[in-house]
């Protein structure tokens, strides 16, 4: 996992996600999804970026399956971008890291 990242679970999720005074990027992954591996840096690199500006954190679908069922995450990786206990952004798929970033940084 990217530094500056961390865990988030269904039972800390509303604490650490929609209490935040920050926006939140949560990346919804699983351990056997080759796509998930493939923009965890990208994922790292925006929030080393952005560290300042939102927080961003890692939920396991397989442990924690409350919180995607909540948010209908039917595919992953999927990104959901949080402020003020709000969605405001989701991203579906492996996007490049430039997609990504534009699509959160309007929010920022």
């Amino acid at each position: 996992m990217a530094e500056g990242i961390e865990n988030v679970s269904d039972d800390n999720f509303e604490e650490e996600v929609l209490k935040n005074d920050l926006p939140v990027l949560v990346d919804f992954w699983a351990v056997w999804c080759a796509p998930c591996k493939m923009i965890e840096p990208c994922v790292g690199n925006l929030a080393q970026a952005y560290k300042e500006k939102m927080k961003v954190v890692m939920l396991n679908v397989d442990e924690n399956p409350k919180t995607p069922a909540n948010y209908s995450v039917m595919s992953i990786p999927t990104l959901l971008l949080f402020k003020g206990g709000e969605l405001k952004e989701t991203i579906v798929g492996a996007l490049p890291e430039k997609k990504i970033e534009e699509a959160i940084t309007k929010h920022l």
